[in-house]
């Protein structure tokens, strides 16, 4: 396989993993028990599968009590902690405004990158990644702003730093160990750390609700964890984190299209503004990739 060759499938790699992560917004909307009990039931079901295929594969699964567990137990905590924060930052606010200010992420990605990880830290990537947050804000339907939109935001915003620590924090890992076992040590710690979250009221409700709902449970699991976030993490091996971040701009545009398509969901007109920036930005990076 020639070096183009290998570098389109690291990208289609990469897109097939934003098009399976994106469709979590959907199947959420078939799950009818609390955010904090699907993050549970969706690290269950993408901790069993992975670590069945890492036995089938007789892919090494060790880490060792070292850096790399270390690394691995805080990005894990960090990415919970992601998505708690989102479902609050959706909670305090619209799910328009949540988005948006969960799609800062990008830009701050471009700024903490290079301190972390030790990188020149290069114009380009910032306004290639504002760009692509500029795309993002044409897609937001509406602003209403209230008492406790600011807390919303503020619990985005924070989600989107967490995402962006964690996924750099990763990167470091990624040339030692496949994205499968990372991403595997990931799920099943968070399938430890937050399994208290099943006493969040009566217990025997909350377990028939989680059986009640396995259909969806089970998708969300082995498709957009399993499957979505493995793809997505072992990017990391071939990109910078702030490539990622923004190709990953394609993720609310994705979230539209399969809206429309199972929800019947139909986008207001500047969502195609939005969309062909966000292509744009898509574009550049991807040519500013093949560059380096």
């Amino acid at each position: 396989m020639s070096s183009l060759d290998k570098r389109t499938f690291q990208f289609l790699q990469l897109g097939l993993a934003i098009l399976v992560m994106s469709s979590s917004g959907t199947l959420g909307r078939f799950v009818g028990i609390p955010p904090e009990q699907t993050i549970w039931a969706r690290c269950v079901v993408g901790a069993i599968v992975l670590f069945a295929y890492l036995k089938f594969s007789n892919t090494p699964t060790y880490l060792g009590w070292g850096r790399s567990f270390r690394t691995v137990s805080i990005s894990a905590l960090f990415l919970g902690v992601h998505w708690v924060t989102y479902f609050y930052a959706l909670k305090y606010t619209s799910v328009a405004i949540g988005m948006l200010s969960l799609f800062t992420y990008p830009v701050i990605t471009a700024v903490l990158e290079p301190y972390i990880l030790g990188y020149k830290h290069k114009l380009a990537d910032v306004l290639v990644a504002l760009l692509a947050f500029t795309g993002v804000f044409f897609l937001v339907p509406a602003y209403t702003f209230g008492n406790q939109v600011t807390l919303g935001i503020a619990f985005g915003v924070v989600s989107a730093i967490l995402y962006s620590v964690r996924n750099i924090l990763l990167k470091k890992d990624i040339g030692e160990h496949s994205g499968i076992t990372l991403m595997y040590y990931q799920l099943a710690i968070l399938s430890i750390v937050m399994f208290p979250v099943i006493y969040l009221g009566d217990v025997g409700s909350n377990l028939h609700g989680i059986g009640g709902n396995w259909q969806p449970l089970l998708i969300l699991g082995v498709l957009t964890t399993a499957v979505g976030h493995t793809l997505f993490v072992s990017s990391f091996r071939y990109f910078s984190i702030t490539t990622i971040s923004i190709i990953s701009s394609l993720t609310p545009l994705f979230g539209i299209g399969l809206g429309l398509l199972f929800l019947g969901e139909i986008p207001q007109p500047k969502v195609l503004i939005g969309g062909g920036i966000i292509l744009s930005s898509v574009i550049v990076e991807s040519i500013r990739s093949t560059k380096r």
